[in-house]
């Protein structure tokens, strides 16, 4: 398959090595942005899960579909069970002692056996071989139930819809009385995209995507690079396929919530593949979580172009980036002012959405304490960091779960 072939050239470039920062797969925003994210959204999910697993004295089972190199375990269990205080000290919802077992799937050999190379000696994981187009690899009477079953990083935009709802409904089938599935798709309006937006929802759409993001960019043009096609998608469509699984099945699938990832991040807004307009956002982002890097946040601001013919998407947008602006607007006048001696108390407008609002005063509280410190450089590692913190959170409040990011993940409650 093609797909096959793209993922095993990307595991072979080296960017695909967990040790990488600034660029590759395991960049900064990847860790710091796009996982804490998708944990936050998790959390609640997960801590009734394991409150209901741990009264019945059980320990939790993760089934992780389309594992890859394993990236699912770590997503999943670096899940903390709250926002920590200054004193707590903070740990994971699923707690190591929690875990029974996980095992990872996925069709792809080469990154089977790099998942084996960083997690073989673990004692609660495995991993083995199927073709998950074809449905579940197993019964129930071959394994027992899981109480999670993970997607994650768009692996469930790698199927058809009626594969998708027979995956799902084969997960129903499979599972115990109380479970949990996550699915992961590619958001079908993402700014990253443009260019394909004008799809009829009436239909499956399913791109032709290129994992170019790993290569330099004077090469990403190449004619070699493979393609394949992934399904691209909003959240009423979702819900159709977890219409045909509970059609399927018999089961009840009840969605705890859906939101959008990486509207402002997405890896495809550096290439400019599918939106010559795309700003290239990732690099600077990267670098405000960087240690002892200065960022130029001038580079952060986006000159949003809106695309004819989409009214309400082109609306989200715009509103989206002018509230990411102003963010970062503040932010340069409040170090320029704190540079000065002056008063950095900015004067903000009643209009302004609470989020931003609190996204504002938390960088002048942020600014005016990291500006007293003589030792290091608060700006590179404390002030910029916030300043990635509060836009992330600034994403996280906007976002509408509907289709807007990079990924759309919905969380599902499987009760029988």
């Amino acid at each position: 398959m093609a797909e096959v072939k793209a993922y095993s050239k990307a595991a072979g470039t080296g960017k695909y090595e967990k040790a990488i920062t600034l660029s590759g797969k395991y960049d900064n925003v990847r860790r710091f942005w796009e996982d804490q994210m998708t944990g936050i959204f998790l959390r609640p999910a997960l801590n009734d899960l394991v409150d209901y697993k741990r009264k019945r004295l059980e320990r939790l089972r993760i089934l992780d579909l389309g594992c890859g190199s394993g990236d699912g375990f770590d997503l999943i269990m670096g899940v903390t069970s709250k926002d920590p205080g200054l004193y707590d000290f903070v740990h994971e919802a699923i707690m190591p002692e929690m875990l029974q077992e996980y095992l990872g799937v996925d069709v792809n050999d080469n990154l089977l056996a790099q998942a084996n190379e960083y997690y073989g000696d673990h004692p609660k994981m495995r991993f083995a071989k199927h073709d998950l187009s074809k449905g579940m690899p197993f019964g129930p009477e071959d394994e027992a139930p899981f109480d999670v079953y993970l997607t994650s990083y768009g692996t469930m935009s790698h199927f058809q819809d009626e594969q998708a709802a027979q995956l799902i409904a084969d997960v129903c089938k499979h599972a115990p009385e109380r479970a949990v599935f996550i699915g992961d798709w590619l958001g079908r309006y993402s700014y990253e995209w443009q260019d394909l937006w004008h799809c009829s929802q009436d239909e499956e759409f399913f791109m032709d995507y290129r994992i170019s993001y790993i290569y330099p960019p004077e090469e990403r043009g190449r004619d070699d690079i493979p393609r394949f096609p992934l399904r691209l998608i909003t959240r009423n469509e979702v819900m159709k396929i977890i219409g045909m699984a509970e059609e399927m099945s018999g089961v009840k699938i009840k969605p705890r919530c859906f939101f959008d990832r990486s509207i402002m991040t997405g890896r495809h807004l550096e290439t400019r593949d599918y939106n010559a307009n795309a700003p290239d956002l990732r690099l600077p982002i990267n670098s405000l979580f960087e240690g002892y890097t200065r960022t130029d946040l001038e580079q952060l601001m986006v000159d949003y172009v809106p695309r004819e013919g989409f009214g309400h998407i082109n609306n989200f947008f715009e509103s989206f980036f002018m509230n990411t602006n102003s963010l970062v607007e503040h932010t340069i006048a409040m170090l320029a002012s704190q540079e000065k001696g002056e008063s950095i108390t900015p004067e903000l407008p009643p209009f302004y959405p609470d989020s931003l609002r609190d996204a504002i005063e938390t960088m002048q509280l942020v600014i005016e304490t990291a500006g007293k410190l003589q030792f290091g450089d608060p700006r590179a590692n404390m002030i910029e960091q916030h300043l990635g913190y509060s836009l992330r959170r600034l994403e996280m409040d906007l976002q509408p779960g509907t289709g807007m990011g990079h990924g759309l993940v919905g969380v599902f409650e499987i009760n029988k």
